[in-house]
């Protein structure tokens, strides 16, 4: 009877992905016990690489939608929907996450959620509506506000007049009192 062998590496960070780790290991498993059986199952933490892991182990497919990035600049993100054709996939760090930032420019003070709130627009606004969202690896802790801002919320203050929302940084709330976007209809 061969051995089996489970595989179920995460990314290396800023160096490979979980499915290219998953591969290499494959390969030296096999190079040193040729008739292994092998099954592969990249994983990830909800960072960096989630996305690439839950779409590629179910065979799912891969979107590209124009989002802001966490110091406010154009840029395209990928998100997906899993091999089930249901369940659309966002991965925070390809929105809002701290690769994007350089060194020079990390200041959670003066980044955001926007983009993720955009990839979240864009499952919602492909008809679905049973989304995963990986939040590890942000640059950001705006709480959440550009996202929400993204989806039409808006933020009030102590005296009920809304605060402007901006593309760009966190917002200062001084109530709890949130708008709730009106429910979409179909």
């Amino acid at each position: 009877m061969p051995l089996r062998v489970v595989i179920a590496p995460q990314a290396f960070k800023q160096s490979i992905g979980a499915r290219d780790a998953a591969l290499a290991i494959q390969r030296g498993v096999l190079r040193a016990i040729p008739d292994a059986e092998t099954t592969l199952i990249p994983v990830a933490d909800g960072g960096d690489g989630t996305l690439a892991a839950l779409i590629e182990t179910t065979g799912g497919r891969f979107f590209d939608a124009p989002v802001t990035g966490p110091l406010g600049e154009h840029r395209t993100a990928q998100w997906g929907v899993m091999g089930d054709g249901r369940t659309a996939v966002i991965e925070m760090a390809l929105a809002s996450g701290l690769a994007l930032v350089p060194d020079d420019r990390r200041n959670p003070r003066t980044t955001t959620t926007f983009g993720t709130g955009e990839l979240m627009r864009a499952a919602l606004d492909g008809g679905f509506n049973r989304i995963i969202v990986g939040l590890g690896g942000s640059a950001t802790n705006d709480g959440g506000t550009g996202m929400a801002a993204a989806l039409g919320a808006r933020f009030l203050d102590a005296s009920g007049a809304e605060l402007p929302t901006r593309r760009r940084g966190a917002i200062r709330s001084d109530s709890h009192r949130h708008h709730r976007p009106a429910s979409r209809s179909g």
